[in-house]
């Protein structure tokens, strides 16, 4: 493929370490789930690399480009892949992909990405709400891969890392140092790891439904919402004293203790206790 030149607007940084890419494919499950199939997606293919390791592997591969200027040239290098029907390749917004279908497959599969800085989080949070994303595997900003990968009581614990591990197992893997990639980037990146190992919706009866899940996540936002500060002073700000009170001496918390001290679990109880009350309060103005 030609010399191409990345573009900001795209957030691009082409991965090129052979030792990297092999590290990524090794961190593949052989198989998630009874259904995976080896299904897998790839965001921002960029000049194929990653997707060259990835179709050598074995994997069914679906990778999605916005770059248009990248597409022809994706076409061309894999131009037998495509044919065959191995390789299928989407010029399209993967995040516009997830607002219009709920999916970016209609089966089970797997994300595998390095995935643009600016747009990561929010592609890792509509995987996390995808039942048909069985996983994660991705590189981005090790800022953020510590944000999803920390668990209650580490100081990066945040909203992020509640919502990796509602509903499976979140780790670090590695880091990738800045000369691994063209342009070089001025921060070092990590892999992480999301495995999900049950269904969101529904889990444990807290949420029935995706609305009710998005009311979670905006829970979350006004408890994190000043990490320095208590969690009970951050859900004052939303919730009456008296009920947050009950619902601390209830769970034995203390009302000194920060954001990132609590876990999942607890954030759980407290959003149920709080979710319970506003239904009595709903009833109450029907009588």
């Amino acid at each position: 493929m030609e010399k191409v030149k990345a573009k900001k607007q795209f957030g691009q940084n082409f991965l090129k370490d052979s030792s990297v890419l092999a590290k990524i494919i090794q961190a593949i499950p052989k198989q998630t789930t009874p259904d995976f199939g080896g299904r897998v997606v790839e965001i921002g293919p960029g000049l194929g690399d990653l997707t060259s390791w990835l179709l050598n592997a074995g994997f069914e591969l679906t990778s999605y480009e916005i770059d248009g200027e990248l597409v022809p040239k994706l076409q061309a290098k894999f131009k037998n892949e495509l044919e065959d029907g191995k390789f299928k390749l989407i010029h399209k917004d993967a995040n516009l992909a997830w607002q219009e279908q709920g999916s970016l497959l209609d089966k089970p599969y797997m994300i595998v990405a390095n995935l643009p800085y600016y747009v990561a989080t929010k592609m890792v949070l509509n995987a996390l709400k995808d039942d048909l994303c069985v996983g994660v595997i991705a590189m981005v900003q090790k800022e953020v891969a510590l944000k999803f990968t920390c668990k209650g009581g580490e100081s990066e614990f945040s909203s992020l890392g509640v919502l990796a591990h509602l509903n499976g197992l979140a780790k670090l893997l590695f880091d990738v140092a800045p000369e691994c990639f063209e342009p070089t980037p001025k921060v070092v990146s990590s892999v992480f790891q999301i495995s999900k190992t049950q269904k969101l919706i529904a889990q444990d009866g807290v949420f029935d439904s995706l609305s009710e899940y998005e009311k979670f996540q905006s829970f979350l936002k006004v408890c994190f919402g000043s990490p320095r500060k208590t969690l009970f002073k951050n859900l004052s700000s939303r919730v009456d004293k008296n009920l947050l009170s009950d619902i601390f001496l209830k769970l034995n918390l203390s009302v000194t203790i920060r954001p990132h001290e609590s876990n999942v679990a607890l954030y759980l109880e407290i959003y149920k206790l709080i979710r319970k009350d506003n239904e009595r309060k709903q009833r109450d103005k029907i009588k």
